[in-house]
Parts: structure tokens; sequence; C-alpha cells
């Protein structure tokens, strides 16, 4: 009986182990994944590359420079500090995009930045992507969240996972979403 106690109360004391969550948009055939760990959920949900070449170009991208970005894998992707306890903090840097037996972080947006401004991207199209982006790095205290694009650098039909890691109360935490596929 004691082994069976322990047992239970290994269960309950033991932190879950977080699965990622998949979805379907029955209107836009979309996929999206979700996980949650330890108070935080992180999702993504699939960008055709005709949706984000459509939103550049509407707002200024020179069709060479939208079709770089929408060739790059985009997800819309929310950060949300449910309910850690303390205010968590993340640098995309620390992210890892594993593919084909690699790990990379996302594309910096710094990076993006500089290849629009070396392309002749207006301002006004510069700051419009900027602030649809992804935040590089953010701090959010319970309840705080953000959306944004977020490019991962593979070409459109590719697989991978993606690892996201933060700090709450000096520790790292780390959450992965799973057989992750870029829209087509």
């Amino acid at each position: 009986m004691n082994l069976l106690f322990a047992l239970l109360l290994a269960l309950l004391v033991a932190p879950a182990q977080a699965e990622t969550q998949r979805r379907t948009d029955p209107d836009t055939g979309a996929l999206s994944w979700e996980t949650r760990t330890q108070g935080v959920a992180v999702s993504l949900t699939q960008l055709l590359p005709d949706q984000v070449l459509a939103f550049y170009l509407n707002r200024g991208f020179p069709p060479a420079a939208a079709e770089r970005f929408a060739g790059a894998c985009v997800f819309m992707t929310v950060l949300r500090n449910e309910s850690a306890p303390g205010e968590l903090t993340f640098r995309l840097a620390d992210w890892g995009v594993r593919h084909a037996g690699g790990v990379h972080p996302p594309p910096d947006v710094a990076v993006w930045m500089g290849q629009w401004t070396a392309l002749g991207v207006s301002e006004p199209a510069r700051i419009a992507f900027r602030w649809a982006q992804f935040p590089p790095e953010q701090e959010y205290a319970v309840g705080e969240w953000n959306q944004g694009m977020l490019a991962t650098g593979l070409t459109p039909g590719a697989g991978f996972d993606l690892v996201v890691r933060w700090n709450v109360a000096g520790k790292t935490v780390e959450g992965k979403l799973d057989e992750v596929r870029c829209a087509r």
C-alpha cells in the first residue's frame, strides 16, 4: 500500500509533460499547434504564403520583397502568461526551430529590416512590417500576452519542431510544439 501511495503522490507532484494540441480551422483549413507549460501558452497558426504576400503588397512592399518573406514559412504566433509564478521574459534568439537534424533560431527581425532597407522598401512599409512581427524579446506579467508574425526561414510544406524558452523567477522553462508543418 505504501508503494501505491508513493506512486500516486509522485504523479500529483511531478510536473505534467505538456503535449502539443493540433487543430484545423473549419473555415480556412489552416492548422494550429498549441502547448501549455507551467502557466504559459504558446501557439502557432499557419499563414498561407498568398496571405502574407497580400498583406505586405497592400502595405507598399515591392513584389520581390513581399515574396521573399511570404516564402519563409510564416506563422501567427501567440505567447500568453496565463498563470506563471511571476513575470515571464523571453528572447527569440533562445528559441529553436528543429528541422532536418539541425536547430536554428527564427530569423532575426533586425536582419529582415536590413534586407528591406537594402531593397529600397519604403519607411512606412518597413514600419508596418516591424509592427506586424512577433517581438524579438518581451516581458509579460501574469495575464499579459502578445501576437505577431514569426518566420521560421523554412520552405513551404517543411516540417519542424519549435522549442520555446522563457524565464520566470530566474528559472528557464521550455515548451515544445511538435510536428509543426509550414503551409504550402
